[in-house]
């Protein structure tokens, strides 16, 4: 069993409202996602592990078990090619988790007219394997869901 937390305070909303079909649809795995609070913030480690991969506006943390857990900032925000992101970490870095991994400024996507909800997001999980997701308003660090 692996609890994967929250990268950013906010409210749980669940894949199915995020605006991409690729997350709503569950087409990377199943989880979450969180509506942000629009204030600057510092994403966190979802799991302890290595970065696997590391962008401006997504990131993924896979665990010595071999899970990865990815962290999507926002939707469409590769078009801002690292505009408004400052990474905290590096592709290979071995992180606890909590640890901050990207600031970046949800605010400031939104005014960009992007969506700042951020997927969080169990990799290569097979359906049913997520459960005990969190509803509502969660802080960094909360519980967000348990991959088993």
């Amino acid at each position: 069993m692996t609890t994967v937390l929250a990268p950013v305070a906010g409210a749980a909303i669940g894949l199915a409202a995020v605006p991409d079909p690729v997350f709503s649809q569950a087409m990377v795995g199943p989880g979450t996602a969180i509506d942000p609070l629009r204030q600057p913030v510092e994403a966190l480690a979802p799991i302890s592990g290595t970065i696997v991969k590391l962008h401006p506006h997504a990131y993924v943390v896979v665990g010595d078990d071999g899970r990865g857990v990815l962290v999507h900032l926002g939707i469409d925000t590769v078009q801002l090619k690292g505009e408004g992101f400052r990474l905290l970490a590096s592709e290979g870095d071995r992180v606890g988790v909590g640890q901050p991994v990207v600031a970046w400024d949800p605010a400031a996507v939104e005014a960009g007219g992007r969506s700042p909800v951020c997927p969080v997001v169990a990799l290569d999980a097979v359906a049913g394997s997520v459960g005990e997701v969190a509803e509502g308003r969660v802080n960094a660090g909360d519980p967000l869901f348990e991959w088993s």
